[in-house]
């Protein structure tokens, strides 16, 4: 098969992308963070699509739920690699101590495929995000880049992994600027049925903070829906 050829280095990226998030945390959290995702074709063409999400965070040892976020964008794909779209998502973030946090956001995204071959996908999501707050004044910018690999591993499953930094474009009240967040994941991606896959796996959340940055290991289990 052609694949051997190809799958070493497309192994040696995930494990440096994996690899990549700091190891100067010093304080660490258990989570289970749960999303369900959905994607809907609107037009004949395929042209046009909608996609919803939610996702239930539960924090401090996965004691209780510490954020939950729910999101919609509106997509056009200008081939079958690349598609561009805009949302809104609604995030309420309830810690322990400080009172809970009411975030409205809006954001632009570029989708790109970058590889795909012998069944093994290669996948960029570029995410401009304009974060307003319910307690405060000003506009916080932030730019995320999703670089996602996919491949084989039987007839039916698929390694999944990804990395995720996350960029503050300015200092307001809610972010300092600079490198925020950094998040890598490991899993695997089950078929359920026509157009329905679960992925389980380990989600690893870097949080850079003024003083002790926060160290969180996720247990992380999403449901993805496309018709």
């Amino acid at each position: 098969m052609a694949r051997p050829s190809f799958l070493p280095p497309a192994i040696a990226l995930c494990a440096a992308t994996l690899a990549a998030s700091p190891a100067a945390a010093t304080e660490d959290d258990f989570n289970i963070w749960t999303g369900q995702f959905i994607v809907i074709d609107v037009d004949e063409d395929g042209d046009w699509f909608v996609r919803g999400e939610a996702q239930e965070r539960f924090t401090n040892d996965a004691d209780r739920l510490g954020q939950l976020l729910l999101r919609m964008l509106v997509g056009y794909r200008l081939n079958e690699d690349v598609s561009i779209g805009g949302g809104y998502a609604y995030i309420l973030t309830d810690p322990v101590g400080p009172v809970e946090v009411n975030e409205h956001r809006y954001y632009q995204e570029l989708n790109m495929r970058l590889i795909d071959r012998d069944g093994i996908t290669l996948d960029s999501r570029t995410r401009l995000e304009q974060r307003t707050f319910e307690e405060g004044e000003g506009t916080s910018w932030r730019l995320r880049n999703f670089v996602q690999l996919r491949v084989p591993i039987s007839e039916n499953t698929k390694f999944v992994a990804y990395t995720e930094p996350f960029i503050e474009l300015n200092d307001t009240d809610f972010q300092r600027g600079g490198l925020s967040i950094w998040r890598n994941f490991a899993g695997v991606s089950i078929p359920l049925a026509k157009g329905i896959e679960v992925v389980p796996g380990y989600l690893n959340q870097t949080v850079f903070r003024e003083g002790e940055n926060r160290m969180d290991h996720v247990a992380n289990v999403n449901v993805f829906m496309s018709f």
